[in-house]
């Protein structure tokens, strides 16, 4: 097991199934869990903390169609030679309207998503990500229909 690797139990479990998608809006979130998983609030809060840093949890917080807040979102893709994977990705994830950031085995092997008030930002960060990078071949493939799914994982 690596060193980042944990265990989980069942009350892991329980938090990360309860929290997925549907986050208690209260004062007191973690009390509210707590509540329902046999737990107390500092014992829901501390494995939320443990879970965060070793990276199962990624981020907890809303998520928003970009569309019905006025913003444009597109989906991008760039050819990355392996030697200048680290410096684009960490030029690519500086951007706060990126949300998301792959690797995928393709000749089009980074994948990113990004959210900005319009298209002319976008093309602009672009346009900056390949003059930071020297990679000049990203795809901006905005979505023509959008498709939401609910992504729930049973733990």
């Amino acid at each position: 097991m690596a060193d980042n690797d944990i265990l989980l139990d069942e009350a892991d479990r329980a938090i990360l199934n309860r929290i997925q998608s549907d986050f208690p809006i209260a004062s007191r979130p973690y009390l509210a869990i707590a509540q329902e998983v046999g737990l107390t609030e500092q014992e829901v809060i501390e494995r939320v903390l443990r879970l965060k840093q070793s990276g199962i949890i990624r981020r907890i917080g809303g998520n928003f169609v970009p569309g019905k807040l006025g913003y444009v979102s597109t989906l991008c893709a760039a050819s990355v030679p392996p030697e200048k994977l680290a410096h684009f990705t960490e030029t690519v994830n500086r951007h706060p309207g990126v949300t998301h950031n792959y690797l995928r085995d393709n000749a089009f092997n980074v994948w990113f998503t990004f959210i900005a008030p319009s298209m002319q930002e976008i093309e602009e960060s672009l346009r900056m990500i390949r003059a930071e990078t020297g990679i000049t071949e990203i795809l901006n493939l905005p979505a023509t229909k959008v498709f939401k799914i609910r992504a729930q994982f049973d733990v």
